[in-house]
């Protein structure tokens, strides 16, 4: 009964130990919510903004440029002051005398003006704007997947506080059936039934579990650290999980082929299909291109005066015949580019398929790895407590008994290790598919 009490007193007291600290309960629906504060996807969706307003930019490819201006003006030039009167509609014909002509007088002129420029035919700019479009849309897709590895990271952070503080557990257990050891083996020291060597074994390995359990501890706080980070938030105290971590299958079929629908492949289509745009816009800048101008314009002696005005209006079609090569060469560099896409998207999906493959032999490998893992859990508690009886007969060494029980923890804590690695590698093929 004493040594109950013993074992009780020793487990309390380090369970309240650990939760002294201010511990924040947390459950793994909650953290998802929570995903969106991460850093990572915030530049991940300012990166895709500023895609956004690049193809915004490209407007300009069918709405008009309006500009407005005021010019002011003195002169003595004979050209520019016979045209400024011109302009202002206020030549007489005392004007046209020579020595006026030859020796203006100083005259001022005040010139508004109001300018618009419509593209009509520009065949390069379209393909620039669908480039900037495939662009726009490669960050959204690539936003989404760094969303979709955000929760898994998430869930995996989750999943490592859960072992944690199983960890934490099981080095509790075991510090109190250390001690309870110990006072077992003191008493059989005091009664003369065992060597002084016997008792500091034991010590020894008190010793080894303490130094455990703090190291267990540390993982603790380590792991509810790393879960603020990804959430960027900044807690006083320890994380504590809702849930244990437990062995949970799903009873959904696991594709074993890649999925071509996924965020990420998506994304490198997008970008393929950007750089095969660019190439087009390039081949295309070779074609004429037909532009639309007009103006309105007001002159005065006055500033902002409105005494006389007049308009233009025309088209002008230009065509660039020859840039010394240098439009060949942005076709060279553009077709390069495209090619450079199209292999790394092809090596892309590859490598995607390739780790599909091997995230479903590992969680093959888990789940009979779980199975092992159990049973040698189970065996090593039945062999300790046949050798902890067999100690209290006097039939086992001590030494055997310290292995016996160290063998046990150590198969549990092998235990919960491995449903960690097969509920992760379970969401992994989840994420992967």
């Amino acid at each position: 009964m004493k040594k109950v009490l013993l074992i009780t007193t020793m487990v309390l007291g380090n369970v309240f130990g650990l939760q002294a600290q201010d511990t924040v309960s947390i459950s793994k629906s909650s953290l998802l919510e929570k995903v969106t504060q991460n850093l990572q996807l915030k530049i991940a969706n300012q990166n895709y903004q500023s895609a956004k307003a690049e193809y915004k930019q490209t407007r300009a490819l069918f709405l008009p440029n309006i500009s407005a201006s005021q010019t002011a003006m003195v002169t003595t030039n004979p050209l520019m002051a016979f045209g400024s009167k011109l302009n202002q509609e206020i030549l007489t014909p005392m004007d046209f005398d020579p020595n006026l002509l030859n020796n203006p007088k100083r005259t001022q002129n005040f010139a508004t003006q109001i300018e618009i420029q419509q593209p009509l035919i520009n065949l390069d700019g379209w393909m620039g704007r669908k480039a900037a479009k495939a662009k726009m849309d490669a960050y959204g897709l690539q936003t989404q997947r760094t969303q979709e590895y955000l929760q898994l990271e998430v869930q995996k952070a989750y999943m490592l506080l859960q072992l944690a503080y199983k960890a934490v557990g099981v080095m509790q257990k075991a510090d109190g059936t250390a001690q309870a050891n110990l006072k077992l083996v003191e008493n059989y020291f005091n009664n003369g039934m065992l060597q002084k060597t016997d008792v500091l074994n034991v010590q020894v390995r008190v010793n080894e579990i303490k130094n455990q359990l703090a190291a267990a501890r540390s993982n603790v706080q380590n792991a509810s650290d790393y879960l603020a980070f990804l959430l960027n938030e900044d807690v006083k105290g320890t994380y504590k999980p809702s849930e244990t971590l437990e062995a949970n299958f799903s009873a959904t079929e696991i594709a074993k082929v890649l999925n071509e629908n996924r965020t990420d492949i998506q994304a490198y289509q997008k970008t393929t299909e950007a750089y095969k745009n660019m190439l087009k816009m390039q081949q295309m800048s070779l074609l004429p291109r037909l532009n639309a101008f007009g103006n309105y314009q007001l002159y005065d002696r006055t500033i902002m005066g409105f005494q006389a005005n007049g308009y233009l209006l025309g088209a002008q079609l230009s065509w660039n015949l020859f840039d010394g090569m240098k439009s060949y060469g942005k076709i060279d560099k553009a077709k390069a580019d495209f090619q450079k896409a199209e292999t790394e998207a092809d090596q892309y999906k590859k490598q995607s398929q390739l780790e599909l493959q091997k995230a479903v032999r590992q969680f093959q490998d888990a789940k009979n790895k779980l199975t092992n893992a159990q049973l040698a859990w189970e065996q090593s508690k039945e062999a300790y407590r046949i050798r902890q009886n067999r100690f209290a007969q006097g039939l086992e060494k001590t030494t055997d008994v310290l292995q016996s029980e160290t063998l046990m923890y150590q198969k549990e804590l092998e235990y919960q290790q491995t449903v960690f690695e097969v509920q992760f590698t379970q969401l992994y093929l989840q994420f992967l598919n």
